[in-house]
């Protein structure tokens, strides 16, 4: 469980307590104490092994003490003390449970219809007060508890909080939005039940709890261990009381207003709960069983002696406190309140109603837009993977194209090789056969012989001997449109020879296309 601050806000002063559950002793342990006042402003705040108390002039501004009796807020002087009380401790960790009495809290005693549903039964003792009271009370803003009697006592608070306010404005000087306030107590509740757990009284006992305060007390009647009646807050205390007489005749009004005829048991506790008083409230009622409020179920390890000794000056805000945690414990159902406008105060977001009813469209929204940017980068992921992959082809496809290219370069140039080499291989197949003839005609005719053939592009020219007219006509004749340029007669080894010069075109040769 979180550790708790529990603040009451009593008239002009302010009392606190820091409280958590000491898991190693099972008791809750009380961390520190202060009270913070204006009038006569004193704190005295408990450290583990030390205290200290600070004094100071009372405050003169205009209106102060009317203000401070209904509003309970503290100045720029008394912040600065409350949050130099509590200047040790990480606060955005604690629970804050203002306690609050009368005139910031408000009584209603209810004794109307009552149906069964809880949700039903508040509405009528909110339309209840409205009537009687002419006060617009917030289903919030309001809870009840059960008297001896069977009576409900209905408990509420008005817009104005001055308790939660201050702990706001603790929470801005510290540089916070606010801090968690969980619920809202009565101080006189509380007390009572707190009373009530540590003393065990018989179910018929009527018992009284007297807590005195600096300006201000509270008396509050037990039936068993239940609440029969609360009386008016007394404008006495420690700082204005001048005899105890005064308190005995206000508790003897009490008990005519309550219907109590005597009382078993008085409690005592607050600012004052001497021998003397106890001794006083002995005078007055003989028969009753007359004691001061222990507190043994605490770890008061952490708070110096000075303050042990005067720690029933912290009766509420522990009270508050144990209230509280038995509550978490769900050992008692106690009261609960916590106004509208707090708890839109410490929400995160705050929105109106309708703003509520957007916010599952918010998140719909934006679950489909996510899907549809998740799915949109998914393939956005993919197109880039494809046109890489086109990107990668590309480049293989233009290497390949430039190897086309140059093939068919290639391949324009075989055409012409080819036509280059067909038109040579027809005129090597002309010159073959011109060869093979004019050898064979050499072969049959033994007077003659070629000394020499040359050709110029279609002209050829052979130039040989022959030892006979005739053969040389014979030769001439044998290949086609042959002319025979000349002929001259020379001795040749002592032999008489013709020398000659024969032309024709290889292109008029009648086997050129075979």
């Amino acid at each position: 469980m979180k550790p708790v601050i529990a603040i009451y806000c009593e008239s002009n002063d302010v009392k606190l307590a820091v409280i958590s559950k000491n898991t190693a002793t099972g008791k809750p342990a009380v961390l520190k104490t202060a009270s913070v006042s204006h009038s006569k402003s004193s704190t005295s705040l408990d450290k583990p092994g030390g205290g200290f108390r600070v004094e100071e002039e009372s405050l003169d501004i205009e209106g102060l003490d009317e203000s401070l009796s209904s509003k309970g807020e503290l100045d720029l002087s008394g912040m600065n003390e409350f949050s130099s009380a509590l200047s040790s401790f990480n606060l955005s960790k604690h629970l804050f449970l203002p306690a609050l009495t009368e005139p910031n809290i408000y009584y209603h005693l209810y004794e109307g219809n009552r149906p069964p549903n809880p949700a039903k039964l508040k509405q009528e003792i909110i339309n209840d007060i409205l009537e009687t009271k002419n006060i617009v009370v917030d289903k919030t803003s309001i809870d009840y508890v059960e008297l001896s009697d069977k009576a409900l006592l209905a408990v509420f608070v008005t817009e104005n909080i001055p308790c939660a306010s201050m702990i706001n404005s603790l929470a801005r000087q510290k540089g916070k939005r606010g801090y968690n306030i969980p619920t809202i107590k009565s101080s006189d509740l509380s007390l009572a039940y707190y009373v009530a757990k540590r003393k065990k009284f018989f179910p018929d006992d009527h018992s009284l709890v007297v807590y005195i305060g600096k300006e201000y007390s509270k008396l509050i009647f037990l039936q068993g261990r239940r609440i029969k009646h609360i009386g008016t807050t007394l404008d006495i205390g420690t700082q204005n009381l001048h005899t105890y007489d005064v308190y005995f005749s206000k508790i003897l009004l009490e008990m005519e207003n309550g219907g109590i005829s005597s009382l078993d048991n008085i409690i005592v506790c607050g600012e004052d709960d001497s021998e003397n008083i106890i001794l006083s409230f002995y005078g007055t009622f003989p028969e009753a069983n007359v004691s001061r409020l222990e507190f043994d179920d605490l770890d008061l390890s952490a708070l110096n002696d000075e303050t042990k000794e005067k720690f029933s000056t912290y009766s509420i805000p522990v009270a508050v406190a144990i209230d509280y945690y038995d509550e978490l414990n769900k050992e008692h159902h106690g009261l609960h309140i916590l106004p509208k406008y707090i708890k839109e105060e410490q929400k995160v977001f705050q929105f109106s109603w309708h703003g509520y009813a957007l916010l599952p469209l918010l998140f719909i929204a934006a679950f489909f837009i996510t899907q549809k940017v998740l799915n949109n980068n998914r393939t956005l992921s993919e197109l880039d993977k494809e046109i890489e992959a086109k990107t990668t082809l590309m480049r293989q496809n233009q290497e390949v194209l430039v190897k086309i290219a140059n093939l068919e370069g290639k391949i324009g140039s075989f055409g012409q090789t080819v036509a280059i080499l067909d038109s040579a291989a027809a005129g090597a197949g002309v010159w073959k056969k011109l060869i093979k003839q004019v050898s064979g005609f050499c072969q049959n005719s033994n007077n003659l012989w070629l000394s020499k053939l040359s050709s110029e592009g279609d002209q050829v020219n052979a130039e040989g001997y022959s030892l006979t007219r005739n053969s040389l006509t014979d030769f001439a004749y044998s290949i086609n449109d042959a002319v025979l340029q000349s002929m001259l007669y020379e001795e040749l080894r002592e032999r008489s020879a013709y020398r000659y010069n024969l032309n024709f075109k290889i292109s008029n040769q009648k086997y050129q296309n075979e």
